[in-house]
């Protein structure tokens, strides 16, 4: 899309129901709908994620290479936990519903539930929110590469991601029968 847009197109959209556009569902209480310029053709540098999860999960950790990342919780409650790239330290922000968190472009981040019937917007500064996700990190670097980075030991590696789910969105997977630990 070239923008600008030719507003007086017959083919320029105005609406969208963004309950018909989900980008990943794990079950009926957590899931995320997305709305883009792919779904809303006039949109220009903008798109967000339409999130609702429950307790004991996670928006999992992962970064945006191409935007910040706007938080607004609308119910429930959540957590917001992100890496300051300039400080090394983890930084958690409690939000309860009208409360915001901003997560700058690049910062690797990621949300906990802690209320029922969460609901949140992340909304973005791009006209599609592009994501690395850290499922996708640990399955896709070459299990030799992670042993000798690190000096590990590569088949207790192999074990300890084998569960891990590419592109898990919402984890844990709901194949998961662990416990949550505290």
């Amino acid at each position: 899309m070239v923008f600008p847009f030719d507003y007086t197109s017959p083919s320029a959209q105005f609406t969208f129901d963004v309950n018909t556009s989900t980008l990943f569902k794990k079950d009926s209480q957590n899931f995320i709908n997305v709305l883009g310029i792919q779904q809303l053709n006039t949109l220009d540098n903008v798109s967000l994620l339409d999130i609702f999860f429950s307790p004991n999960n996670v928006i999992e950790p992962h970064y945006h290479q191409n935007a910040s990342e706007l938080v607004y919780c609308i119910s429930g409650g959540l957590t917001v936990s992100l890496l300051n790239p300039f400080t090394k330290q983890m930084q958690h922000f409690p939000l309860s519903p009208g409360q915001v968190a901003n997560v700058p472009q690049g910062w690797w981040h990621y949300e906990v539930a802690t209320e029922k019937h969460t609901h949140l917007l992340a909304i973005f500064n791009a006209p599609t929110p592009e994501v690395i996700l850290g499922s996708d990190i640990l399955k896709l670097t070459p299990t030799n590469i992670m042993a000798q980075t690190y000096c590990l030991d590569k088949t207790l590696w192999e074990k300890a991601i084998a569960p891990v789910v590419p592109s898990t969105f919402i984890g844990p997977p709901a194949s998961c029968n662990k416990t949550t630990e505290s």
